[in-house]
């Protein structure tokens, strides 16, 4: 499977991940255990889905090793993504 991955690096909890698609694909995500067992093409749990515009925001839930994976589900095509931690802060005040 091909896919995009943006490593978060370690964050605290709270903080936002933003990340832009070029085309409708999906966005995922997931904490470093999740993300050995997407690559590793079993079971896993993450936040996202099947976006078709952007940006795409999600809040990360708890401490840990975060990554945002990118991909179009085995369909054929081409997306290009970016992704960048915001503060809590930043992003409601």
């Amino acid at each position: 499977m091909q896919f995009i991955k943006h490593d978060l690096g370690q964050l605290s909890g709270g903080e936002i991940a933003e990340v832009t698609i070029t085309n409708a694909a999906n966005v995922r995500l997931l904490d470093s255990h999740n993300f050995l067992m997407y690559r590793s093409g079993h079971r896993h749990k993450y936040n996202g889905g099947h976006y078709k515009q952007s940006p795409v925001r999600f809040e990360i839930p708890r401490p840990g090793h975060w990554y945002v994976v990118v991909d179009l589900g085995g369909y054929a095509g081409e997306v290009g993504s970016s992704a960048r931690v915001l503060s809590g802060e930043a992003v409601s005040g």
